[in-house]
């Protein structure tokens, strides 16, 4: 019967890795960040997390052109737009050359009574008229009147030029040489290339990115800087996928060297790394088949698996006495394990209830992983082991931890000097020990920070700190009270509290003030006549304005502008980066250049419109995050304590595990801290596996042991194990990803001193097993 069980188990590990493996064959991955991102926040922070994943925002690469003479740059400017253009997955190239943009002038030029807001009754009187012909023969006399002399027959109110003002925001656009964009300094050339692709298609925009490279390449001797969230999130794809294949090769080939020196069989090397093998794989086709996609930090995780699975193994080899089989080892120990791994499982499982799907990916690969490590170690590796396998113990490695062990206690008065001058540490700094902000855990370098507000300023792309936001049921009601805010954003401006803003209604005015305007040009009889008496006494022929009068009554009778009338401009995809739909409804989305006065500006448009401040918003939702995540750590800690207390039934037992946990997660914060870092959500979470690691440590020193020679293997066993888990976590202390930064480097710590402390402050009773 038993040799009937052993089999079944071989059977059922083989299909469930075979299972796996399938499921991981079909599985999505991705390095979208904004996993990490809150499921439900404000529905002002969610629609702006949802720009920023697949808005026109995350469509647009900023292009730099550098490193040559500025003929040179002007030249590879208009070679490299020329190329791009004819790229279909490219729905825009803009670099001050006016190529392309036929079709937002030809929308702007028919259009433009239907679009311009100075449209009015009183503009189209005989006194309007009049007022608007005499302000035509002042700029006539102006740099800009040649560009007027050809559209006055057909515009002599100026209405392009009213649009022109508007479209542009009233901001200064990049400077220009030889007909193409340049930094201020004229050291650089500037292109503005808009993706057909969505920002969280990775593959769509990496391709895109390497063709703009391949252009410029091409294009001469010239060097190209670019940013944007598309060209971050590919950089950020990278860098993750990077760390983790470096991490995951790194970490493997330690601990295996480690393992193989502790046992110097390759055999038993191999079946050490069974279990986490098999954890990670279950682990991964978990998250796939729960969450539909696999995030490239989850996979990073792994590593950190590596660390802590290998334990269970590490435990069973180093407890299997000479002539003892392994499946006899397994009762004696099996307790101890299981009740480690579950005071793990409990710490992840808070995790699940995080509205975060990145950390509740992380809890179900975490959860899933280690219960299938020590399942294989509990049925699995006894089957494959040799019948009378034992591995052998060091001579010197044994005797120096035992004394070690035996010396420990004496540590405590320095462990209780540590523990007061962290909590001293700790309250002196208050809550300066937690950031507060969201760029925390942005992977971007400080390098590219700079050197993408070095192009948006070149480019003179607006302010990104302030918005307005209004809601509605839908499009045309969005775009009504986008229109409602003009006057007092204009009486704002006269203030000197703003210096512009940008609107969808500028691209797409409602149906009501489109028809207000069609109702506000006069019969072709009474615009004649009063045009006639406007014109009495200034220099025009008569006839000069035929176009105008022809203009101005097809725009009476033109059928409403829609969205669709934008197809075939770059029009269109400003407008659907500032009207989106937003849930059921749709918001309509002013940016606000210059805001010097938020305070006055948000009382004035109270009841009208949201006022978001982008810092302030992103800020909060860190926060949001963070206050989230503590509360999960909180709620995973009393529920580990909860079970071990359910478990021991023992104070004394109880203060043995717990407190050296404590202790090493107080002193740990302290030294995080004191290293000058401030502790993002990611530190919580390695705080949590600091417990659930180092309980497994504090559980093995407080099991009594019938000899003193299986003392000496358990102690060694935890040495080893933890040196294992301090390389796994260790190597991920090196990424550049916040993320797995700030869980390598806590865990690290944390473990390695869980298992200081856990030999400080239990000596005594392993003293008196030992005895």
């Amino acid at each position: 019967m038993r040799s009937i069980g052993r089999r079944w188990a071989l059977i059922v590990w083989i299909a469930g890795l075979v299972l796996c493996a399938l499921v991981i064959a079909r599985s999505e991955f991705t390095a979208d960040l904004s996993a990490f991102l809150p499921g439900s926040p404000s529905p002002e922070q969610r629609l702006l997390v949802d720009q920023l994943r697949d808005g026109v925002v995350s469509r647009l690469i900023l292009v730099g052109l550098e490193e040559a003479p500025p003929e040179v740059l002007a030249k590879a400017s208009r070679e490299v737009a020329a190329k791009l253009r004819q790229d279909g997955a490219i729905a825009a190239v803009t670099n001050g050359d006016g190529t392309g943009l036929e079709a937002d002038r030809a929308y702007v030029w028919n259009n433009r009574y239907l679009l311009s807001s100075a449209v009015t009754p009183e503009r189209f009187t005989a006194e309007g008229l009049r007022a608007a012909l005499e302000e035509d023969l002042r700029l006539l006399q102006s740099p800009g009147g040649m560009f007027l002399k050809r559209a006055l027959p057909n515009d002599p109110t100026a209405e392009i030029l009213h649009l022109t003002d508007r479209l542009t925001g009233g901001g200064g656009g990049p400077a220009t040489r030889d007909g193409v964009w340049f930094s201020a300094d004229r050291g650089r050339a500037l292109l503005l290339v808009q993706t057909r692709a969505a920002g969280f298609d990775m593959a769509a925009q990496a391709a895109i990115i390497q063709r703009i490279r391949d252009a410029v390449a091409e294009a001469g001797p010239v060097r190209a800087v670019m940013t944007g969230p598309a060209v971050f999130s590919v950089a950020t794809r990278d860098t993750i996928e990077a760390d983790v294949k470096r991490s995951s090769i790194l970490a493997t080939l330690l601990v295996a060297g480690v393992l193989l020196v502790v046992y110097r069989s390759p055999r038993v090397l191999a079946l050490s790394l069974l279990p986490a093998a098999s954890g990670a794989l279950a682990g991964i086709a978990a998250v796939s088949l729960g969450f539909g996609t696999v995030h490239g930090i989850t996979l990073g995780f792994g590593v950190t698996l590596l660390g802590e699975t290998v334990d269970y193994a590490i435990y069973l080899f180093a407890q299997t006495m000479p002539g003892e089989r392994a499946d006899r080892t397994l009762p004696r120990i099996w307790r101890t394990l299981l009740l480690g791994m579950l005071t793990s499982v409990v710490g992840f499982g808070t995790m699940l209830l995080s509205s975060f799907s990145g950390l509740a990916q992380l809890g179900l690969f975490s959860i899933v992983g280690l219960i299938v490590a020590l399942a294989v170690t509990r049925w699995v590796l006894p089957v494959l082991l040799p019948a009378r396998f034992s591995t052998a113990q060091s001579r010197w490695l044994g005797p120096v931890l035992m004394r070690f062990v035996a010396a420990a206690p004496r540590l405590r008065p320095l462990l209780l000097v540590a523990v007061v001058a962290s909590v001293g540490w700790l309250a002196f700094q208050r809550g300066d020990i937690w950031s507060g902000e969201l760029a925390s855990l942005s992977p971007v370098s400080k390098a590219d920070q700079d050197m993408d507000e070095r192009l948006r300023g070149d480019i003179g792309a607006p302010d990104p700190g302030h918005l307005l936001v209004v809601s509605a049921v839908d499009q045309d009601v969005a775009l009504a009270a986008a229109e409602a805010l003009e006057e007092p954003l204009r009486g704002m401006i006269a203030a000197g509290a703003l210096a512009g803003y940008e609107s969808p209604a500028n691209y797409l005015p409602s149906k009501a003030a489109q028809r207000a305007r069609q109702e506000a040009l006069p019969g072709p009889d009474s615009l004649r006549a009063d045009l006639e008496r406007a014109s009495e006494g200034l220099p025009f022929r008569a006839d000069v304005f035929e176009p105008f009068l022809k203009d101005a009554e097809a725009a009476r009778n033109a059928p409403l502008l829609e969205r669709e009338s934008l197809e075939g401009t770059s029009l269109l995809l400003r407008l659907d980066s500032l009207l989106v739909r937003n849930g059921d409804g749709w918001a309509a989305m002013l940016p606000l250049r210059g805001v010097s006065d938020p305070q006055a500006l948000g009382e004035a448009l109270r009841g009208k419109a949201v006022l978001l401040d982008l810092k302030t918003e992103s800020d909060s939702l860190y926060r949001t995050y963070r206050q989230e995540a503590l509360m999960l750590a909180l709620a995973g800690g009393v529920a580990i304590v909860a079970l071990l207390a359910v478990s021991l039934r023992s104070a004394r037992s109880l203060n043995g595990v717990v407190v050296p946990l404590a202790a090493s997660v107080l002193i740990t914060v302290a030294l995080l801290t004191a290293a000058g870092q401030q502790l993002s959500i990611f530190h919580l979470v390695g705080l949590l596996l600091v417990v659930g690691v180092g309980s497994n440590y504090s559980l093995l020193f407080e099991r009594p042991e019938p000899s003193g020679q299986l003392r000496e293997r358990t102690v060694s066993s935890v040495a080893i194990a933890n040196l294992c888990t301090v390389i796994g976590f260790g190597t991920l202390s090196f990424s550049s990803i916040p993320v797995l930064h700030g869980i390598g480097m806590t865990v690290a710590v944390g473990a390695f001193l869980s298992l200081v402390f856990s030999a400080i402050l239990s000596g005594p009773r392993e003293a008196a097993a030992h005895g």
